[in-house]
């Protein structure tokens, strides 16, 4: 009993040696976050908002109207501005209680950014306020799980950047290789060589015409069925086109998993939001 009677008469005494007109502006911070709560209950968010502000700007160290404007920016998918609200609350938090919510609720802006190292050590500052609260073991749990999750995926994602990466620098070297232009011949050089070639040309076809009259029919068909063998059956694909296609495929398969994996990961819900 003396031991609350000490604390209550050390609380008058600090009371007493704030100054007037700081007292004035703490109470009038407290009637702002009152009045901004009705406005919420009302559905009046702009009012509520700019109670709260006014509150804040009064009184800083007001946790209250920090935390509880947090929560009104949560509920309506403002999550940056939450997260900062709820950073400023668990700044000035002046009990275990205060900062144990939140902490829990500035967990929770950070899983839905995906955020999920940032996620786990604020469900941790949670606990360290309050170790019995079980939604926040859930939620950390649940952080620490997709954590892991994100950090096997992003493995594979660096293997897949640098063998693509391995592609790119082959195909280059392969470009650069064919367009070096090491078998070009000067313009000059290359006219004159035409133009014997031509002559060797002319002279061969006439000599193919006299063979090809001197050979039998039979052997002419033969000749005529091999080039049209060797000629590519149109609807048949290439090799590099049946390789463009598997590799169409899997890139599909891959963005198939990638949307259900995200799924599971959106599907994965945290405990809700601490109120004051």
């Amino acid at each position: 009993m003396l031991f609350v009677l000490l604390l209550l008469s050390t609380a008058n005494l600090f009371s007493q040696e704030i100054p007037k007109e700081k007292r004035k502006a703490l109470k009038e911070a407290r009637t702002l976050v009152s009045d901004a709560g009705v406005s919420l209950q009302k559905e009046a968010f702009v009012e509520a908002e700019a109670d709260y502000r006014k509150a804040i700007a009064l009184a800083p160290e007001n946790e209250a109207a920090k935390y509880n404007l947090g929560n009104a920016y949560y509920d309506r998918n403002l999550n940056g501005e939450a997260n900062r609200r709820y950073k400023q609350s668990a700044a000035v938090g002046t009990s275990k209680n205060s900062k144990h919510k939140a902490f829990h609720n500035l967990g929770n802006t950070y899983m839905n950014d995906k955020k999920y190292q940032d996620a786990v050590d604020a469900y941790k500052n949670a606990l360290r306020n309050n170790p019995t609260d079980d939604e926040t073991r859930y939620n950390l749990a649940l952080a620490k799980k997709m954590l892991e999750n994100e950090q096997k995926e992003g493995g594979g994602d660096e293997d897949d950047k640098e063998q693509n990466k391995q592609n790119e620098d082959n195909k280059e070297n392969k470009d650069k290789k064919d367009d070096s232009g090491e078998n070009d011949n000067d313009d000059e050089g290359d006219k004159k060589e035409d133009e014997d070639k031509g002559d060797e040309k002319e002279d061969k076809s006439e000599g193919d015409k006299e063979k090809d009259q001197g050979k039998p029919d039979e052997q002419k068909e033969g000749e005529q069925e091999q080039k049209q063998q060797q000629q590519p059956v149109p609807g048949q694909l290439s090799p590099q086109q049946v390789k463009n296609l598997l590799e169409a495929m899997n890139n599909q398969e891959k963005k198939v998993q990638d949307k259900i994996n995200a799924k599971k990961q959106k599907g994965a819900k945290v405990k809700s939001n601490k109120d004051w």
